[in-house]
């Protein structure tokens, strides 16, 4: 459904989320403080709903929002910015008329149900984002990416990568920088789902895919390479389709949560895109994998941000209203598993700490990483209404969790490291960082093995950029 705007009592984050982002760029960024390390050099892209309200109506979930891409440069000569509203056919059709006309992930169409069944399902455009040689993709979750240039962002249109055919293709496709191999999935509904999956090489192109019939019409959100294998975890989240087929219900709104159903565990091999396992474990929900690999003795491991149930959906409906009240929990857990036989052979949770966005070094993907980066809430903030107001690394090797806590009010994007282009064995974790004290947003560069230090650079942005999803690094030598 569409929601009325309405004043209501907000979050400090909830003027950069609920403001319409304004694009900018490219420019050159001033320094704050610090200066920016010799060595990065290459391109952060970032991705988010940068749109939720037109015409006096917000979207139904934070999910909704059109997506607007960051893109920051650096090169020997300095840092630039630019933000773009990815153009889609749907945000260019809506545009022109300064309304909604498309349903999404939590909103049906406007009109009576007898007039939804011509208006189709808008790609946002908004969750993540994959560079590639030649062109920046801006990925979503339930279709075609779209191309934009790598340096000024502009829309290029449609990419079915040489080989999706229509096709969905996640949000959360898997680079292994040891062979260039680019992996992903989608899910194609029917009676019953379909996982197709898709290896790519490091131009984008899909040159293998590969389906496994799934049992009803499940939510698949992300997965984790571990060496040989491609995991999957399905929770036990099941679509209604007669509602969402009736024009009487989002999907969003037809989801269930089904404990009953636990999660499946799907282990497919990547060189045949063939399942080697499917076995059954206890009921959990996860968005998004940290890394996994395999271990000296053939088994694998990997972690996740693990919640109890499917509250966190409802949570993020609620970003979209700028004031939330649902308490959604989620920690990081490590799971170790026999993947031939599918056998759960430890489960354990390793920072009781509210987090998201799991990631890793571009080099680990895969393969056996030490630490882990995250966004975590402050201490002894009220859960259930704010955003993650720091990042951190959880040290494997020592259990230990390192904190860069940015203060009240202010929000921290998903930390993303970003390489060394002189030294193989240093880098940096970037994060973009809306301040709601001086409402404005930085770029803030951290020395990745002193996270707890103060940043080596901080950057001004021209203009707020709102909190998003994820994003990634482009190196350059």
């Amino acid at each position: 459904m569409i929601n009325t705007i309405q004043p209501t009592k907000v979050g400090a984050w909830a003027k950069a989320v609920l403001r319409p982002a304004t694009e900018f760029g490219p420019i050159p960024l001033s320094i704050l403080s610090g200066a920016v390390p010799s060595g990065l050099r290459g391109s952060l892209y970032r991705n988010g709903p940068a749109l939720l309200e037109r015409g006096g109506q917000r979207v139904g979930h934070w999910f909704d929002g059109d997506g607007g891409i960051l893109g920051l440069h650096f090169t020997t000569a300095g840092a630039t910015g630019v933000y773009r509203y990815v153009q889609t056919a749907a945000y260019r059709a809506e545009t022109q008329v300064g309304a909604f006309k498309h349903s999404g992930y939590g909103m049906l169409p406007p009109g009576h149900w007898w007039e939804r069944f011509n208006k189709g399902l808008k790609n946002a455009a908004n969750t993540s984002v994959l560079a590639l040689p030649d062109k920046l993709l801006a990925l979503w979750e339930g279709g075609l990416p779209h191309a934009l240039t790598l340096d000024r962002l502009e829309t290029l249109g449609l990419d079915d990568l040489n080989g999706l055919d229509g096709a969905a293709y996640s949000a959360h496709p898997k680079r292994d920088l040891q062979t260039g191999d680019i992996f992903n999935f989608g899910v194609s509904f029917g009676r019953n789902g379909t996982l197709n999956l898709y290896r790519s090489d490091a131009s984008g192109k899909v040159k293998q895919h590969g389906k496994i019939p799934l049992q009803g019409l499940p939510l698949i959100h992300d997965w984790v390479l571990a060496g040989q294998y491609l995991i999957f975890c399905v929770p036990p989240v099941r679509l209604k389709a007669l509602p969402l087929l009736a024009k009487l219900k989002s999907y969003s709104e037809a989801l269930t949560w089904q404990p009953e159903k636990g999660t499946e565990i799907i282990v497919v091999d990547r060189t045949t895109l063939e399942v080697v396992s499917r076995t059954q474990a206890e009921p959990w929900y996860q968005w998004h994998f940290g890394n996994g690999s395999e271990l000296a003795d053939g088994t694998v491991a990997f972690d996740f941000v693990r919640y109890p149930d499917f509250q966190t959906n409802q949570f993020l409906k609620e970003v979209a209203t700028g004031q939330t009240q649902t308490l959604a929990k989620g920690t990081l857990w490590q799971l170790r598993l026999e993947p031939k036989a599918g056998t759960v052979l430890a489960l354990e949770e390793v920072v009781n700490r509210s987090c998201e966005f799991p990631t890793v070094q571009p080099r680990s993907v895969g393969q056996p990483s030490r630490y882990t980066y995250l966004s975590i809430h402050r201490q002894d903030v009220e859960l259930q209404r704010e955003l993650f107001g720091a990042i951190a690394r959880f040290d494997y090797q020592t259990a230990t969790l390192t904190e860069a806590d940015f203060g009240a009010n202010c929000y921290p994007s998903e930390p993303i490291y970003a390489p060394d282009a002189d030294d193989v064995d240093r880098g940096w974790v970037l994060t973009v960082v809306y301040n709601a004290n001086v409402d404005h947003s930085e770029a803030w560069i951290f020395d990745s093995e002193r996270l707890d230090d103060e940043p080596i650079c901080r950057l001004a942005l021209p203009e707020t950029v709102p909190p998003g999803f994820h994003g990634t690094w482009r190196g350059k030598a």
